[in-house]
């Protein structure tokens, strides 16, 4: 079912989609594109795979046959997709936080025992060396990488070209009609950012912002029930940050399934639905030992982690049974102290490039770092920002288990047709709305039909 991963992401008729293989696939991997936008990584019937995603890749849309209404593929949209979600594409020595050369470890090892220990500035200049030529890696793309969306637009938009339809119906990406989602989450790392959480939910309730708080379980500050209790009374989220914060999640496996336990004891003590592992180190062919229904540990684009990927999707997507809920834009202490920009100038732009394919925008801002008041300045000019934007773009704000939640329900939904009107079926369909794809000159626009 090669089009399953349109079908996923439109909840569309599955008839309006029908792919086949045009030929055997390649032994090797590599880049190609797929159009002028979308970059694939993975193997293909025809051209050629280049190893590194340079400007001169070939364009598999010129091997793309179609025969009646069925599209005839020179790769497999799944496989490439998975590559692209999954962090495939990133060589051994960066894919998982487990599988770093020794001496990276050992640099690792060395620098979370420090790391309690070092001011703010000497930590920045470790890291800026570390990563220094972020800003010349070609792909994923800075600052929002969209190669999966692009792909299914490209699919969708000639399977309707070759069916000789103006417009395909689907169920909308948000409730209500939504044009995109809003996700805003705290990452509480040390005891000062602990205390600081009551202030820091007395800024987001001002401009009625409801986030999660992501709670560290273990050595690095006492979790007490009055301030779990605090959080849940305020209608704020908790979500369990890690273990105990330091670094090496994924270094072991034997240490990361014990741990695992322990978290997953930590969940169900907390009554977390939702996991972010510190420092975004993750290694997702682990994952299904995490006993959670969502995660946000995987970023968009990781340029400036000291995990290299990124999911390369603006959308929420499934690992296993687990939903992720991608990091879709840069965190504030990369923003302030990697790249010493104190405005929300580079926020805007990725959520203007996010909110192009209607996906989510997730925000990491720490109480620990949010404390000096010309950071939170300049988080309080954000949050006036996203205030007046979902007030005039009709964003949904929403807490990650309603995302969680919805996504599941969206996820078994069904588009039926009676009496030449298309209708929804499946819990929470009063939410969903029915829209359409348009093909206008070889490209898609969305249209929300009006009545629910």
């Amino acid at each position: 079912m090669l089009n399953r991963a349109l079908i996923d992401r439109y909840r569309c008729p599955e008839s309006l989609a029908e792919y086949c293989l045009s030929a055997e696939l390649s032994r090797d991997l590599g880049y190609f594109r797929f159009g002028h936008g979308a970059i694939c990584y993975g193997q293909s019937t025809a051209g050629f795979r280049s190893k590194n995603p340079t400007y001169h890749m070939y364009d598999a849309c010129e091997d793309v046959e179609v025969d009646g209404t069925t599209i005839r593929l020179p790769f497999d949209p799944i496989s490439v997709i998975d590559n692209l979600r999954l962090e495939r594409y990133v060589s051994n020595g960066g894919r998982n936080g487990s599988s770093g050369h020794i001496g990276e470890k050992v640099l690792r090892s060395i620098y979370y025992s420090l790391r309690p220990f070092m001011p703010i500035g000497l930590r920045k200049h470790f890291q800026r060396i570390y990563l220094n030529g972020w800003d010349k890696k070609p792909f994923p793309r800075w600052p929002v990488e969209r190669s999966v969306e692009e792909i299914l637009e490209k699919l969708l938009a000639m399977s309707m070209k070759a069916q000789a339809l103006k417009e395909v119906p689907f169920i909308w990406f948000w409730p209500e009609g939504a044009s995109s989602c809003l996700l805003m989450t705290h990452d509480v790392e040390t005891a000062s950012g602990r205390n600081f959480c009551p202030h820091l939910m007395d800024i987001d309730d001002a401009y009625d912002m409801k986030a999660s708080f992501q709670i560290v379980p273990e050595r690095q500050y006492l979790v007490s029930e009055n301030f779990l209790d605090m959080i849940r009374e305020r209608r704020f989220e908790i979500g369990i940050h890690d273990f105990n914060h330091d670094g090496h999640l994924f270094s072991d496996r034997d240490e990361f399934l014990r741990r695992a336990k322990l978290i997953n004891q930590y969940a169900r003590k907390y009554g977390a639905r939702g996991f972010r592992s510190a420092v975004l180190y993750r290694n997702l062919d682990w994952y299904d030992e995490l006993d959670f229904s969502y995660d946000m540990s995987v970023p968009n684009v990781a340029h400036l982690d000291p995990q290299q990927g990124g999911c390369c999707t603006v959308m929420p997507y499934y690992i296993g049974k687990l939903l992720e809920i991608p990091v879709t834009t840069i965190q504030d202490y990369s923003l302030f102290y990697i790249l010493g920009k104190y405005s929300i100038e580079l926020w805007k732009r990725q959520i203007d490039l996010i909110q192009q394919m209607h996906g989510v925008v997730s925000f990491i801002i720490h109480p620990d770092y949010v404390r000096e008041p010309r950071i939170q300045g300049v988080y309080c000019q954000l949050l006036e920002y996203l205030s007046r934007m979902c007030s005039r773009q009709n964003v949904w704000k929403a807490r990650p288990r309603e995302v969680d939640e919805w996504w599941r329900q969206r996820s078994r939904m069904k588009l039926v047709e009676r009496d030449k009107n298309w209708l929804i079926e499946g819990q929470g369909h009063e939410r969903a709305r029915v829209a359409y794809a348009i093909l206008e000159h070889d490209r898609l626009t969305y249209r929300i039909a009006q009545d629910p």
